[in-house]
């Protein structure tokens, strides 16, 4: 029996890939799916690049859908599913996530200037070097994410999960925190200048080498509370 050649493994890869797609959209009745700009919007989609500026995305289910590079400038995803979605160097300037699921999803480099992420879950979501500058995070369930070097200018985060979140180098100038939970998440080298931390929960996380130049109630003498809450 002949080894099967790299071009044929790689159409049956394909094969197999397009008939799952398939499967996904029968599972769905054919006049509800809508299809914007060639992109059927149903679970597990791959739509790269695709242009959905404005796009009224409500309540659907999207979850594994590839949106790498889309363009979601102004959509309105509220309550829509987006589960281990890929949404990497995507632009979501001023798009509306709130009460959305995003958990596990991939949002690696992303511009989302002015969104809404009100209640979000996105328990690990990852967001490594994304522009967050002036999003709404408030009542979001952060947990496990990761935002290591990220821009997150007068970002707000009030009353927000982010237990366990992965914050390095992040640059949160301006950021409101306020009765945030920050327990155990990582914020090394991070920038808190003019942040505001009011009533954050801050029990066991690692703050070192932060900038907190006029922040209010920054951590300013963390080691400190450390060392006493391990006595």
């Amino acid at each position: 029996m002949k080894p099967l050649t790299p071009q044929i493994l790689l159409m049956s890869g394909l094969a197999l890939f397009t008939l799952g797609l398939h499967a996904q959209v029968a599972d769905v009745a054919e006049e509800d799916i809508v299809t914007i700009n060639g992109c059927a919007l149903v679970r597990g989609t791959a739509c790269p690049g695709v242009d959905l500026r404005q796009a009224d995305l409500r309540h659907k289910d999207l979850s594994k859908a590839d949106f790498t590079g889309a363009d979601l400038r102004g959509a309105d995803l509220r309550h829509a599913k987006l589960d281990q979605a890929k949404l990497d160097n995507a632009r979501l300037d001023g798009a509306n996530f709130n009460r959305a699921s995003l958990q596990q999803t991939a949002m690696r480099g992303a511009s989302a200037i002015g969104s809404s992420f009100v209640a979000v879950q996105a328990w690990n979501l990852n967001a490594q070097g994304g522009e967050f500058r002036q999003a709404d995070f408030t009542g979001a369930n952060l947990e496990f994410a990761r935002f290591s070097a990220a821009r997150m200018h007068e970002v707000i985060l009030r009353a927000a999960n982010l237990e366990m979140a992965w914050l390095p180098k992040a640059d949160l100038k301006g950021a409101d925190l306020s009765d945030a939970n920050l327990q155990e998440s990582k914020m090394n080298h991070a920038n808190l200048e003019s942040a505001t931390m009011t009533g954050t929960r801050l029990h066991y996380g690692t703050y070192l080498n932060m900038h907190m130049t006029n922040c209010t109630d920054c951590p300013v003498d963390w080691e400190a509370h450390l060392s006493s809450q391990a006595r």
